[in-house]
């Protein structure tokens, strides 16, 4: 019998060791992955790379949602974001109708010069989810850029309120502070924009705010005599030509965490708790739709702003009347705004080159000969208009970033 109780004891013994040791193997395997691959402890689930949220608005992958709180119910529809590590840029855009392409080019010109990993949300119709699955999963440097895609999603009292406010879906930014609740800090940009240097550049501008700002944005005007909300508003916006939220950088921690003043209750309001009375008030009297009500917003809390120079927003507004931003005519242009649909017509040429130059570009093709040499000769046959006489300043960055990325590549970075 006491050979039986030995020989169980000495099984017992080896199984234990057994489990000891490939404890001890997992453990050094994880110690080994690269360190933008490992879970952050406070990560529950995580959805798989390149994960598309479920149609039917819940989330890619099963995880835990945001629940209980009625003025979150659109949180439900989401799970947690793949967390890399702490030098992650986060980057939006809400894409609704026809605007496949031109997001798809924006994204591009994010990862031609980035530097550090992107981490891409994109708010889409559904019928868009598979186009841009279909084009991200197969864009080389796969390495340098993750996305989640997202349905369109607002809150259930006037959510068609919400999705028809100026454009088609554009107010969905309002509600990424809520949405993306476990994302620190984000880059918000319309789609019809361009980055002709790393968004590495306007992220640093999150380390510049002080203890009170929250968000950063352009002046939607540098000379008041052509400003459209110091002639027309009529409503409140902020300083003297009020802002463009088409680049929106935003620390949406703390965002989320302040209470705000308003000509609404003297009681300050929570982000979450702002959005829905403001439309009520102005719903009549605002035309730009999302960007009049960040406008009032940023009226009533100017000390919440860091303002950034107009060469991070560069429109048509700022060359059709004669050349109006001086910090682009001295450094070029570092991040192209073509609102108005001037990449899609005539009106303004350069504008429409710089787009079909990075539209066309193959990746892995030499930068100098095959995107910037090309474009200099488009811009060149541009002179006949306003912006096209200073065409110089659409490549002066341009050609700057496109050096750098070789000096990083010759260097091994």
């Amino acid at each position: 019998m006491r050979r039986y109780v030995r020989v169980a004891a000495l099984c017992l013994g080896c199984g234990l060791c057994s489990l000891l040791y490939g404890f001890s193997q997992l453990a050094l395997s994880l110690e080994q992955e690269p360190g933008w691959r490992k879970l952050q402890a406070q990560d529950a689930v995580v959805p798989v790379r390149r994960q598309k949220a479920a149609a039917g608005g819940r989330a890619a992958a099963a995880g835990s949602a945001g629940r209980g709180e009625q003025q979150n119910q659109l949180l439900d529809r989401y799970s947690s974001v793949k967390t890399w590590n702490a030098e992650k840029m986060h980057l939006a855009v809400v894409a609704c109708g026809e605007r496949l392409e031109e997001t798809v080019t924006m994204l591009r010109s994010a990862i031609i010069f980035s530097v550090k990993p992107l981490q891409f949300h994109i708010f889409a119709e559904d019928q868009l989810h598979n186009g841009f699955k279909g084009i991200l999963d197969v864009l080389p440097y796969q390495e340098k850029f993750n996305y989640t895609l997202y349905p369109i999603t607002f809150p259930t009292e006037n959510a068609a309120e919400w999705k028809k406010l100026f454009k088609p879906c554009a107010s969905q930014r309002l509600f990424l502070p809520l949405i993306l609740k476990d994302v620190d800090s984000l880059l918000y940009v319309d789609t019809d924009i361009l980055f002709l240097r790393p968004v590495d550049d306007i992220w640093y501008f999150l380390k510049k705010f002080n203890s009170t700002q929250i968000a950063a944005m352009a002046p939607e005007h540098e000379e008041p005599r052509i400003g459209w909300y110091n002639r027309f508003a009529r409503h409140p916006f902020y300083g003297i030509t009020g802002i463009n939220s088409g680049v929106m950088l935003m620390n949406m921690t703390r965002i989320r965490r302040k209470y705000f003043k308003n000509d609404m209750t003297t009681a300050r309001l929570r982000w979450g708790e702002i959005l829905m009375p403001l439309l009520k008030k102005y719903k009549l009297n605002i035309t730009w739709g999302d960007q009049d009500l960040l406008n009032i917003i940023f009226f009533h809390n100017p000390e919440c702003l860091f303002v950034f120079p107009c060469q991070w927003n560069y429109r048509p507004d700022h060359c059709i009347y004669g050349s109006n931003c001086q910090e682009a005519e001295e450094e070029g242009i570092f991040i192209l705004h073509g609102n108005r649909g001037v990449y899609h017509d005539d009106k303004q040429p350069a504008f429409r080159s710089v787009y079909k130059a990075i539209k066309n570009y193959l990746f892995g093709d030499d930068l100098g000969h095959s995107l910037l040499q090309p474009l200099e000769l488009e811009l060149q046959k541009t002179m006949h208009t306003y912006c096209g006489r200073i065409y110089k300043i659409f490549i002066k960055q341009l050609t700057k970033s496109i050096r750098d990325v070789y000096d990083r590549r010759s260097k091994g970075r």
